[in-house]
């Protein structure tokens, strides 16, 4: 008789970084795009966020070889664990298991989230992009951790993704999940006060830090307003 297949989750052979805090109390995630920062390092620019208080990371950088990608990663993973931040990897299970980082970022086009968990483990965090209610709502079906929604602002990094959602689709999103909801697209410290009260946890942006002349300062000012808005919230 032949054996049945095990069930057991392929666990990572090291295990995922520890989580500094929970997504919900990030305020402010940062995803990382090198040809935003005006010819300054990267590491540079993720440096000044984190000495700002930027407790959440996320390597986006699609058109690195794997190499190129794992080095670069594991620089970062160097920062965010010196600074208490969380480090995660766009779409590359593979690399954020090799690091091993605190988990991965993943989209329409990445491996199932399914399959990610099992390679992860039960410790490994999830994320995910959504851009409707109904990729929400399959999000959470599909055991992530938390989810990334836009573009909820006009923006041209989102362009692709359609017309904005609007903080209207926010407050739906918000009532059909007690996962924690960042918002992306179009993310100013002005616009916060509006995406919180629609009901996300914090907000994830990419040029408002990436291209801040301060990116420091510019990120100080993205969490002090998170902060405010959640003590009128």
């Amino acid at each position: 008789m032949e054996r049945a297949e095990s069930r057991e989750p392929r666990a990572a052979s090291r295990p995922p970084s520890p989580v500094p805090c929970p997504p919900g109390e990030w305020g402010l995630y940062l995803v990382t795009d090198r040809h935003q920062t005006g010819g300054r390092d990267l590491l540079e620019v993720v440096g000044q966020a984190l000495r700002a208080g930027v407790r959440a990371v996320q390597l986006r950088e699609k058109d690195l070889a794997t190499r190129d990608l794992y080095h670069l990663a594991g620089k970062l993973l160097a920062m965010t664990r010196a600074a208490g931040a969380a480090l995660f990897v766009n779409d590359r299970v593979d690399v954020a298991m090799a690091l091993p980082a605190v988990g991965v970022h993943l989209t329409r086009r990445s491996l199932p989230s399914q399959e990610a968990r099992e390679l992860l483990g039960p410790a490994g965090l999830i994320g995910i992009s959504c851009h409707s209610l109904a990729e929400v709502r399959e999000a959470v079906d599909s055991r992530a951790d938390f989810v990334v929604l836009g573009p909820i602002f006009e923006t041209p990094s989102k362009t692709p993704y359609g017309a904005p959602l609007t903080t209207s689709l926010l407050q739906q999103a918000r009532a059909a999940t007690t996962l924690p909801i960042l918002a992306i697209g179009g993310i100013n410290r002005a616009r916060i006060p509006d995406v919180m009260a629609a009901g996300a946890d914090g907000v994830a942006v990419i040029s408002a830090v990436m291209a801040a002349p301060d990116p420091g300062a510019a990120a100080a000012e993205l969490l002090a307003a998170v902060a405010r808005a959640r003590r009128v919230n």
